[in-house]
């Protein structure tokens, strides 16, 4: 309150200097070459008092004394309060090494990034390509954690040949390669002579396969070189990478970034798509061993059919007009339409020279800016309205024709 009163005291001081200080005191240098000469005389002729003279050195004093009296209680304040340390967050752009892989991309998370009501196995900290937390089992605790991914990698890379393999057979194969209607060779679809030794001799080159590579030395070839290079601050770095057969004709393995993180990420895609490939394949034979039926039987993905290009477009015109609402995107899943789609959609109707929006594109219809579809709960009662109506008007005729003919020949 004491610090309000004075800077008032100092507001009204300072007004009350200005307005009646005495103009020979307030005339700058800007303003004396607009006076006249008989101005001039007039304010030489002007007699000033002894106190006119005192009462702006009065104000200046007391002004002082205020400033004085104001510094030190802000100094008394700035005291009293508490200093919060600050915090300056220093940012080094474009520093990160990237010819190393940095060991535990996922060790800080306690929990599962796949299963995130289960801690993170310890073994598992994001390092190796595909890592996301997941062993339910455990299993990398009581296994070599290399020697298991070698094991995934073989199997999904066989999976992405076979889910591609097991539907073209299907199609383009002769019949007595096949099983009833048309079903690939398996362990549950059943095998015919011609068909077991195929398979046979596929199982046969790929055993081969498994004994010659299994034991592989890679130290000295040059991906084990470079991979070993990728992983060096990694705890399993001296193995390298699983799966490394050196093979990569088109050279594509570092065609998005020759650097670990960017090979690492290639390794990302393709495990990613192995599992994939390993789930599909699985419901493949599951699908046809219930089913009785082949896989590409009456399905619109092996088929020329409108069914999936009409999907594919219908989800790029959704897109093209409705965007995600971002209120409460953290809880509901909503859509609107968005500006540009509002403007798409006017674009269309002068194209298509229809006159007005029509209701069911209207932004903002509904709760969440959808298509107002309230025509669909209304339709049963407008129908039955409909049909009443021509009950009503059917009975109406009914008696006047009772009335009319009927009963009047009687």
């Amino acid at each position: 309150m004491k610090f309000s009163a004075v800077v008032i005291s100092v507001a009204l001081a300072a007004s009350s200097t200005n307005a009646f200080m005495a103009p020979a005191t307030r005339t700058s240098a800007f303003s004396r070459p607009l006076f006249s000469s008989e101005m001039k005389e007039e304010t030489a002729a002007t007699t000033t008092t002894t106190e006119d003279v005192a009462e702006p050195v009065v104000k200046t004093e007391f002004e002082e004394k205020v400033v004085e009296e104001t510094a030190v209680e802000l100094k008394a304040a700035a005291a009293a309060a508490p200093v919060e340390p600050v915090t300056v967050y220093t940012y080094e752009l474009n520093k990160i090494d990237k010819s190393k892989i940095a060991p535990g991309r996922t060790a800080a998370t306690e929990r599962s990034v796949a299963l995130p009501f289960l801690k993170r196995p310890p073994k598992l900290d994001g390092t190796q390509a595909g890592d996301f937390g997941f062993d339910p089992l455990g299993l990398s605790e009581e296994f070599d954690l290399y020697t298991m991914q070698e094991a995934e990698i073989r199997h999904a890379r066989l999976a992405m040949l076979a889910v591609v393999g097991w539907p073209l057979s299907e199609l383009l194969a002769p019949s007595w390669m096949l099983r009833e209607n048309g079903m690939a060779p398996s362990v549950l679809n059943g095998f015919n002579p011609i068909s077991f030794l195929s398979v046979v001799a596929a199982l046969g080159a790929i055993g081969f396969f498994e004994y010659k590579t299994a034991l592989r030395r890679n130290e000295e070839t040059p991906f084990g070189k470079m991979h070993r290079a990728d992983m060096a601050d990694t705890v399993d770095g001296k193995y390298g990478v699983a799966g490394d057969y050196g093979f990569d004709p088109l050279n594509l393995y570092s065609s998005i970034g020759d650097d670990a993180y960017a090979r690492k990420g290639l390794r990302e895609v393709e495990i990613s798509h192995g599992r994939m490939a390993m789930l599909g394949i699985t419901g493949f034979a599951a699908a046809e061993a219930v089913t009785g039926h082949s896989v590409v039987e009456n399905s619109m993905f092996f088929h020329p059919n409108a069914q999936l290009p009409a999907l594919v477009a219908a989800y790029y015109a959704f897109g093209f007009f409705f965007e995600r609402d971002e209120t409460n995107a953290d809880t509901y899943l909503r859509f609107k339409m968005s500006s540009e789609g509002t403007a798409r959609w006017e674009n269309l109707k002068i194209g298509l020279g229809i006159n007005g929006a029509p209701e069911e594109v209207a932004v903002g219809a509904g709760s969440a800016g959808l298509p107002d579809l309230d025509f669909i709960t209304e339709f049963p009662e407008k129908a039955s309205a409909f049909f009443e109506g021509i009950q009503s008007k059917y009975d109406n005729l009914e008696n006047a024709y009772m009335n009319n003919v009927v009963n009047k020949k009687d």
